[in-house]
């Protein structure tokens, strides 16, 4: 994922004064060319609607790389992913504000670029030292410079890094760096590796622009399982490779307090903000014996329960358009053009829902083969914003713990959210008086009462569960 990191003009910085006399020469000194410095800032870019501060996770370049037009010069965290963010210029990286590690508002400068390298040196004679200041929101876009000022941080004044504190200019490589190699790695690899015992050194990564990621790590793990381990061997011994990709639970000093991460503030944002919105909830029990048999017969295509689970729910609100409906103002709402179905995952330090887009129109097996990929990015920290902000109607599925049934928090800007109970097998009476045995689970939809009714949601999970309990439109 990328983000565009300079977009407007050149920030020339010439004196006023001299500025002004070419505007308005005296007609008795003799007319000069006066050459001005192209220095540009870069800027923390927004980059998603929600971002109000965003965390550097790694500058890809140190100061005095040459860049080029489109090149990635830092990764940053926003309240979700992880992402690239490129140069929209050629020049030189001059000098590093906010330091990796480092927060800083959307919209204040973390460093300054030159068009040229003999400009490096002024950059840096202009570099502002950053105090620390309480995150605030601004309306500056994703990725912007300054318009025409004197200094090259005019334009930010009063909006500066709010965790960073001083800048540490005397170190720019990064810390699991070797000889000035690079080593770049996203949080969750970092992590995952301080748990697992794996040196990031040893590693080569397949992620973007060779950044290391858990499969990477998970990958150096089971290769080191497989052979005998060497004396200074960087893998340790004594921890076990993490099941299904779950990481192993680190371990946590009890007393301490820990501050949110970035993706925790933007969850916990949400959670606030849908306080503020009337819901109410309508539980219903689905037989699941066919929709069982269907999955055990095409699972080794690659077909996940999950996406079995959103093509259903996919099929049942396109005959019910008002469950994907939205209200965002209060005061309207919108019948949704796509049905989007978002799927809660956790993911490490967080909570995070991509997005299966025209659910109901795509195949199930294309749909699958969606879904892992869009889970792999997700455990990565690389999906984009257009992959867990478009969602029109959210699955939480908690069935694979055991859990029977619980309720699930509607998220800002939805309709309904629907929690996802464990199938298990219950004695069930029949219409002709018999009694069998039949596997059952529960599902509890907590929908926006301003829009969406309870004969609305009844009768959207009789048409659920109609298309569960007779499967054969899954796979069409």
């Amino acid at each position: 994922m990328s983000s565009h990191l300079l977009q407007t003009t050149f920030m020339p910085t010439t004196p006023i004064a001299l500025r002004r006399a070419s505007i308005f020469p005296a007609t008795h000194l003799r007319r000069t060319h006066v050459i001005e410095s192209k220095i540009r800032e870069i800027f923390m870019p927004a980059l998603s609607s929600t971002m109000t501060e965003g965390k550097i996770v790694s500058w890809v370049k140190i100061e005095g790389d040459k860049l080029a037009k489109g090149e990635a010069v830092l990764v940053v965290e926003s309240d979700k992913a992880d992402m690239d963010v490129e140069s929209f210029y050629d020049g030189y990286l001059a000098t590093i504000i906010v330091p990796e590690g480092g927060s800083a508002p959307v919209g204040s400068t973390i460093a300054l670029l030159a068009e040229s390298e003999d400009e490096i040196a002024l950059a840096k004679a202009k570099t502002p030292i950053p105090t620390s200041t309480s995150s605030q929101e601004t309306t500056t876009p994703a990725a912007a410079v300054s318009e025409e000022v004197v200094s090259p941080v005019a334009a930010a004044a009063g909006v500066s890094p709010s965790d960073a504190g001083p800048a540490k200019m005397a170190s720019v490589v990064h810390p699991a760096s070797e000889g000035g190699k690079r080593v770049v790695a996203s949080p969750y690899a970092k992590k995952l590796a301080k748990e697992l015992g794996v040196e990031l050194r040893g590693l080569v990564g397949s992620g973007p622009n060779g950044r290391i990621v858990a499969k990477d790590v998970e990958a150096a793990v089971g290769s080191a399982a497989s052979t005998p381990a060497p004396v200074g061997s960087v893998v340790g011994t004594t921890v076990a490779q993490p099941s299904g990709g779950a990481p192993v639970a680190p371990a946590v000093e009890l007393g301490t307090t820990v501050p949110f991460t970035t993706m925790q503030n933007a969850v916990s944002r949400n959670m606030v903000e849908s306080l503020a919105v009337p819901t109410f909830r309508v539980g219903y029990t689905i037989t699941t014996n066919a929709l069982d048999a269907l999955y055990k017969k095409i699972k080794s295509k690659g077909v996940t329960m999950t996406a079995l689970l959103a093509k259903a729910t996919a099929l049942a609100l396109a005959k019910h358009p008002v469950v994907n409906s939205s209200c965002r103002d209060g005061k309207s709402f919108t019948y949704n053009s796509s049905i989007n179905i978002a799927v809660a995952v956790a993911i490490d330090g967080g909570l995070i829902t991509p997005v299966l887009q025209d659910a109901d129109k795509v195949d199930i097996y294309s749909l699958s083969r969606k879904w892992k990929e869009l889970v792999d990015k997700a455990r990565a920290k690389q999906l984009q914003p257009h992959e867990y902000t478009t969602g029109t109607f959210t699955l939480s599925n908690l069935g694979m713990f055991g859990v029977d049934r619980f309720d699930a928090i509607l998220p800002p800007g939805t309709g309904a959210i629907m929690a996802v109970g464990a199938s298990h097998p219950a004695l069930v009476g029949t219409k002709d008086g018999r009694i069998g045995l039949k596997n059952q689970m529960q599902v509890n939809v907590t929908a926006d009462h301003r829009v969406i009714y309870g004969a609305d949601l009844a009768s959207f999970l009789q048409t659920l569960a109609q298309i569960i309990e007779d499967p054969k439109d899954l796979t069409l």
